[in-house]
């Protein structure tokens, strides 16, 4: 039911323009940790460049952002910016959120699936894993993710599939995610016949984000199926047409480690904060002025919120 009020009251803020929002979020994302082990460029954490503060959520805080969203919420992804498996407590949560029956995500670069690791893993009831692989190479591999060891990803996507069968389950689905930048997009044949070699359950091939695209970058691909840019005579310009409207402000939303609710995973900064789970319940900030005026903006404006200006909601991921 709640899914259906929220979907009806999109289409229908879409139709007038202006918010009506009868429900509250299916998804949710949650930020374990800023921290990073790897230094890969296009991101803040890699880059060590946030101008919000950084560090681990506390369980405390977790938990009472559970509390309060647990007979809503359908879809937890743990993570927004940093290394999920950083945090200590990261498994010890999502055990939590799968007790509560949410269908629980995270997205990792699989450096710390260690053997130990990856059978507490499917022990934690976590449903999905996205592990990133951005090249079949340690040579081209580290071109993006920088200081990171292939081999290390490769052992511990190992480590989840051999566990998944010895101790009988279904979960983790795992899903490899591509990111296909210029200097990886020639190996991505490989780097599908190496998810079949090992035996996760699909590969995707994702777009790049590329903070300054208009005068072209390095890491744009060469082939346009595989960029969320297109070049447009000498420069480049988003594929998104950036229409007047966005299911994720009504189907979800983010929260930093810190509490602060933000609308969406483009938000890195926590720029437009829509209030603090500390100090105001979850339905009172995601009902409050403050959201509503960014929804009303967006049915209006999109093209004015810095934050949309590099989405690539609505572009194609491509699968196997």
């Amino acid at each position: 039911m709640n899914a259906i009020l929220l979907f009806a009251s999109y289409h229908l803020s879409c139709l007038f323009s202006r918010p009506f929002l009868w429900a509250k979020p299916m998804n949710i994302g949650i930020e374990p940790t800023t921290a990073c082990n790897l230094r890969c460029p296009e991101c803040p954490s890699g880059l060590r460049s946030f101008t919000r503060p950084t560090g681990n959520i506390s369980v405390s805080t977790f938990e009472k952002v559970i509390d309060q969203i647990k007979n809503h919420t359908m879809y937890l992804t743990f993570y927004f910016q940093g290394e999920p498996y950083i945090h200590p407590k990261f498994l010890e949560m999502v055990t939590k959120a799968s007790k509560a029956g949410i269908y629980t995500s995270t997205s990792t670069n699989a450096h710390f699936l260690s053997d130990t690791m990856a059978k507490k893993t499917v022990e934690s009831g976590l449903d999905r894993i996205i592990i990133s692989i951005d090249g079949t190479t340690q040579e081209v591999y580290e071109q993006y993710r920088r200081e990171g060891s292939l081999e290390k990803v490769i052992q511990g996507a190992q480590n989840i599939v051999k566990w998944k069968k010895k101790l009988n389950s279904n979960t983790p689905y795992i899903l490899f995610q591509y990111l296909v930048v210029k200097p990886n997009e020639h190996q991505i044949k490989e780097a599908k016949d190496l998810a079949s070699e090992i035996g996760v359950d699909q590969i995707s091939f994702k777009t790049a984000q590329i903070y300054d695209y208009e005068h072209g970058h390095e890491l744009i691909p060469e082939n346009e199926n595989y960029s969320r840019y297109k070049k447009v005579g000498e420069k480049y310009q988003l594929k998104n047409k950036l229409l007047n409207q966005c299911w994720k402000m009504w189907a979800g939303c983010l929260m930093t480690w810190d509490g602060d609710i933000i609308p969406c995973c483009f938000d890195k900064d926590a720029k437009h904060k829509m209030g603090n789970i500390l100090t105001h319940s979850f339905d009172v900030i995601w009902k409050n002025k403050t959201y509503n005026s960014f929804r009303s903006k967006l049915l209006t404006s999109r093209k004015e919120i810095d934050i949309c200006t590099n989405c690539s909601e609505g572009t194609k991921v491509w699968s196997d």
